[in-house]
């Protein structure tokens, strides 16, 4: 609310010294001191005069910087700087700090060799900077001669033993007091029901801004609104933290978002709550208590429905839902994505967005979706900013926009390497004409007492090996079964896709195509030419009506073939010498995908929530004089 340049010093004191006497308790015990504060309505002293401001440098041999200076000819000290200082030095009082707090010590210990610049600065402060505190709660507030900006300013540094945090940078002694102000209209915003009423024309200005930031993030404009509603947050007005979490939610931020008291109010529950919720089910390693925290003055309904809803996240059955043609839209983006349409999935979700309505004056945006399984992951950072530059609730303005598709299409996405995956091979079976849940009745191991049979919820990869894992107790080298994700592979295809199959072994494969195909068509692909494979190998069979048409087979340097191979698929024309191993993949997979129109979708894959089932083996058992190994545990 205040400028540091061209700074009225006398304006913004006398202003802050009016709101500190009217927001005083009548009963509280006070020194004579700050009685006297309160019946002149001045915190300050009076002025110091140029020839006390010239022995104070010469006392201390240095000339103050600008807004320093500035600040003594209005008042030569200050009472009340913010909560923790009681008493700031004028021209008498302030001193070289000299490490009289035996703190440099403290803090060089924490350096090491690669300790970056600022964090020797907090070290070395202790020994050459100006003390200002006088009388204070542990507090130490340090002006460092040797950090100064172009204007002369000096950096202030504040630091408090029971913060436990570094020392806080402020630029100049303006910005200073101006942080300082701030922390006293925040804690006075927060006074308690015993308090006086804390109104004065600042709290009034303030919340306008907070209002006028509401409608501007409504009508697309969130980057000025939520720089108004951190100005507001600062001086603690009510409303303001809670609205810019629902817009730091969506642009991916996740720490320290609670949405402040907000998400205890029965109007907006539904929405704020399971975010945190589901937050909090991700990292909680050390059982629930941290799940109050942001919950502390909830109601007992609102305390039970966030227990119900951490129940839900951990079991895998939230569903978020909403009203209206929004919810409608929902719905459908859900069915998308848990088929790996993300990009179909995450327009039909945007599209909405004009269409969504708030809950009440301080919801800004659909946040529940975030705690969807299947819906989460469609958010990125860039689809964030174009869900909050839409228009929405009721407001108009300019349209965003489309942020690009997360899936390149076609298949040759899969001969890329993976940041941070290890995959040397995967596997996958195309059928044409069959509905994705239609997949394992056509694929699934029909012999491994019926719930292979069966397509899981939604889970993320790992999720569904640890669940396919647990409870199994014999392991065999002949038996293949794979663990699949299932999904549309574009128009009237569907996909089943396994990404850490089992080694490869063309003696005793038996590929599922024909299986998979009655009635329709059906592709299979197993590759392994990816470098730092053992043994590159790369398979393809088709087919059709139940039988096979063609397939061939690529190991240990030779093709083995049957059928009659279209030439856009002639193995002939990859594998040669003069290509290395991921450009023949890259290739193959793209004229595959060129043959057959279709594609397989690297977002739900790689960081989506897909069904899966368990297939029945891909090798067939054993022959006469050939050994395997069984291994039983537990």
């Amino acid at each position: 609310m205040t400028d540091t340049t061209a700074f009225d010093w006398r304006s913004f004191l006398l202003r802050w010294s009016g709101e500190w006497a009217d927001s005083l308790p009548e009963d509280e015990t006070r020194t004579a001191d700050d009685e006297a504060a309160l019946q002149a309505r001045w915190l300050g002293f009076p002025p110091a005069s140029e020839e006390r401001i010239a022995a104070m440098e010469q006392r201390l041999g240095r000339r103050m910087p600008p807004s320093y200076r500035e600040f003594l000819a209005v008042t030569d000290g200050w009472r009340h700087a913010g909560g923790f200082v009681w008493l700031l030095a004028g021209t008498e009082s302030a001193r070289w700090h000299d490490d009289a707090s035996g703190l440099a010590c403290t803090f060089e210990e924490y350096l090491d060799e690669d300790a970056e610049p600022e964090e020797r600065r907090e070290a070395d402060i202790w020994r050459r900077g100006l003390q200002l505190d006088v009388e204070s709660d542990a507090t130490y507030v340090l002006m460092d001669p040797e950090d100064v900006d172009e204007d002369g300013e000096w950096a202030v540094y504040t630091w408090a033993s029971w913060r436990a945090e570094p020392p806080e940078r402020h630029a100049g002694f303006a910005a200073f007091m101006l942080d300082v102000y701030r922390e006293f209209h925040s804690l006075r915003s927060h006074g308690g029901a015993q308090a006086p009423v804390f109104e004065n024309d600042t709290t009034r200005a303030l919340d306008a801004q907070v209002a006028e930031a509401r409608i501007e993030a409504l009508r697309g404009g969130w980057e000025r609104a939520l720089e108004r509603l951190d100005e507001a947050k600062g001086y603690g007005r009510p409303r303001a933290a809670g609205l810019g979490d629902q817009i730091r939610r969506l642009l991916g931020q996740t720490s320290m978002i609670s949405f402040d008291d907000l998400v205890t109010d029965q109007r907006y529950v539904s929405e704020l709550l399971p975010p945190l919720v589901a937050e909090h089910a991700a990292h909680s390693y050390r059982g629930d208590s941290g799940l109050m925290f942001p919950l502390r003055g909830a109601d007992e309904d609102v305390v039970s429905l966030a227990h119900a809803t951490l129940d839900q996240m951990r079991g895998g059955t939230y569903r978020y839902t909403a009203a209206g043609p929004f919810g409608e839209a929902v719905d459908r983006a859900r069915e998308s994505a848990r088929w790996g349409d993300t990009d179909g999935a995450w327009r039909t979700l945007i599209d909405a967005v004009p269409l969504w309505e708030p809950l009440g004056p301080d919801h800004l945006a659909p946040l529940g979706w975030l705690a969807d399984p299947v819906l989460r992951p469609l958010l990125t950072q860039e689809r964030g900013r174009e869900l909050l530059s839409t228009p929405r609730g009721g407001q108009s303005g300019d349209t965003p926009a489309p942020s690009a598709g997360l899936d390149p299409g076609g298949l040759a996405w899969l001969a890329e390497p993976d940041p941070g995956n290890n995959r040397t091979s995967y596997r996958f079976v195309l059928v044409e004409g069959v509905e994705p849940e239609e997949l394992a009745g056509r694929l699934a191991d029909r012999d491994g007492g019926g719930e292979g049979s069966l397509l899981s919820a939604p889970m993320t990869w790992w999720e569904a090996h640890t669940a396919w894992l647990r409870g199994r107790r014999e392991f065999t080298s002949y038996d293949d079964r794979a663990l699949m994700a299932v999904g549309r592979a574009g128009a009237g295809w569907s996909f089943a896709f396994d990404g850490d199959p089992a080694p490869f072994d063309h003696r005793r494969l038996v590929s599922p195509a024909a299986s998979a195909a009655v009635g329709t068509r059906a592709v299979v692909v197993w590759s392994g030419l990816r470098e730092g494979h053992r043994e590159p190998f790369f398979h393809l069979s088709v087919a059709r009506d139940g039988a096979e048409q063609y397939s061939f087979t690529y190991t240990d340097g030779e093709i083995r073939s049957s059928g009659e191979i279209p030439a856009a698929l002639d193995p002939n024309r990859f594998f040669g010498a003069q290509e290395d191993g991921a450009g023949v993949e890259r290739s193959l997979l793209a004229a595959v995908a060129g043959e057959f129109g279709v594609r397989l979708p690297r977002h739900a894959l790689v960081n989506g929530r897909l069904h899966t089932f368990v297939t029945r083996s891909w090798t067939r058992p054993p022959g006469d004089g050939e050994t395997y190994a069984v291994i039983r545990v537990g």
